[in-house]
């Protein structure tokens, strides 16, 4: 790489569903690379599959961008709206002779391919529309016969692919296809429009998904006949199941946006799909600063990332307790409201996180944690059961009495009731503490009794306990 070189990353999603975590990862290093580099990162939206792209798929694309803070410095360009400079590539291909129209039919090519199953051989086009002659052709358009274009494939070449991630790859061309570049409903194909946008934007650097491997050989092929200068390609290992197996809807949620409303942080997802794949040092935890400066395809694995469910929970958990509150509040509001618990009170909310954030790996954790202060929640019987028996009921009357005479309900009031009544029966905090906790939550795990009376406040601490007695 030299200083000279303007570093110019793209991410180029198809719009055929959400924002997926390998859709994720792939942006988030193209934009890390660009970003340590001082280049540019371009959204582009490759839209030319025109019966599976919605729009609804490419406003969850951006969602899932903008959420992650992905910031791209030009797009998003559409694919859809290039087909003029795609036709104009394709003509100039078939005026050089280096593309040809096709007429074979999808029922012939069926049974050269299955021909070629029979006598166990790999099944490439025979070339039989190569072979005809001006003359054939035109009559074969005169009779309205509808044509693909095929790009010719040279047959006696060795394409060399000098990954950045995997090291120099071979194919030898006669094992490729001639690639069809634009089918019969006049629309251009991936291969064909992706070399096309990658050269004409000046793409220095092309990193993505290692299933596009062998696509990339053909677009070498593609680079080279039409004059363009080859980019840099660095292809990803594909991100695996725990179980070993490609990473799918089976192993829990994949769509970026619902790791959002499952209560993860943008930083925290970012943080975990950085390490998925890439190392730097034994470090783990990265500021997004920090993501920039150490990112390097160099620290890049060949093999596969696993995704470890318990592993992202953790590092979630680790940046809600590095969070300030306050930044909490109105993400945990959000979650609360999407429940249908309205009109929460800001500043018991932050009370109510406050004291959720060393007890919770995600946001909706935290929203769970802390809904009993603002709507009413059914008691767990099996907790009521369990901790307000009989003997604990006089432990609950005492509280109860020494709470109504109590001028304030702070952390060292309730703390001098609760030692009262300790010495009293002759017994430990948590025989005093645990009751009067499951009275207030009527929950098995809920935040202390110290924390759930002063946020409650006297009267309704009062209300709650009285329930029970």
């Amino acid at each position: 790489m030299t200083n000279s070189m303007e570093i110019r990353t793209r991410f180029a999603p198809s719009p055929t569903g959400y924002l997926h975590i390998g859709g994720a990862r792939t942006a988030l290093y193209n934009y890390l690379f660009a970003k340590k580099h001082g280049g540019k990162f371009v959204l582009r939206v490759e839209d030319t599959d025109r019966e599976r792209s919605t729009d609804e798929a490419v406003q969850a694309i951006l969602d899932g961008m903008k959420w992650l803070n992905l910031n791209w410095d030009e797009g998003p360009f559409f694919q859809t709206k290039r087909y003029g400079l795609y036709n104009e590539v394709i003509d100039k291909l078939i005026s050089e002779n280096k593309a040809y129209p096709c007429f074979c039919t999808a029922e012939e090519l069926d049974v050269k391919r299955k021909q070629a199953q029979q006598d166990k051989i790999k099944y490439t086009y025979d070339r039989t529309c190569h072979k005809l002659s001006a003359e054939e052709r035109q009559a074969k358009v005169d009779a309205g016969m509808k044509s693909v274009i095929r790009f010719f494939s040279s047959d006696d070449e060795t394409i060399t692919l000098k990954d950045l991630i995997k090291g120099d790859v071979m194919v030898e061309s006669k094992e490729l296809d001639d690639l069809i570049i634009r089918r019969t409903d006049g629309n251009p194909t991936y291969n064909l429009t992706v070399v096309i946008d990658d050269a004409t934007m000046k793409i220095s650097h092309v990193i993505r998904g290692d299933d596009h491997l062998n696509n990339t050989f053909r677009q070498i092929q593609l680079y080279q006949a039409l004059g363009y200068k080859l980019p840099e390609f660095a292809h990803l290992p594909l991100i695996l199941g725990p179980d070993k197996k490609r990473l799918s809807k089976r192993h829990g949620a994949t769509s970026v946006m619902a790791y959002r409303d499952m209560g993860y942080l943008p930083h925290s997802l970012n943080n975990y799909l950085v390490r998925l794949g890439w190392s730097y040092k034994d470090q783990e935890l990265f500021t997004e600063q920090e993501m920039i400066d150490c990112f390097g395809l160099e620290g890049c694995s060949k093999a596969a990332g696993i995704f470890n469910p318990e592993k992202m929970d953790w590092m979630n958990g680790h940046y809600i307790r590095e969070s300030d509150p306050k930044d909490l509040v109105p993400l945990v509001k959000e979650i609360l409201e999407n429940d249908g618990i309205q009109n929460c009170d800001d500043a018991v909310l932050f009370d109510a996180v406050s004291i959720s954030v060393e007890k919770v790996k995600t946001l909706k954790e935290m929203a769970d944690f802390v809904k009993l202060f603002f709507t009413n929640i059914e008691p767990d019987p099996e907790a009521v059961k369990k901790t307000l028996k009989e003997n604990t009921l006089p432990i609950l009357k005492r509280v109860h009495e020494e709470l109504t005479a109590a001028a304030a309900v702070d952390h060292d009031t309730v703390h001098d009731i609760f030692e009262k009544v300790m010495k009293e029966f002759d017994t430990k905090l948590g025989k005093v503490a645990n009751p009067v906790r499951v009275a207030l939550s009527g929950q098995k795990i809920s935040p202390g009794a110290y924390d759930l009376i002063r946020i409650f406040g006297k009267e309704e601490s009062l209300k709650r306990i009285q329930r029970h007695l």
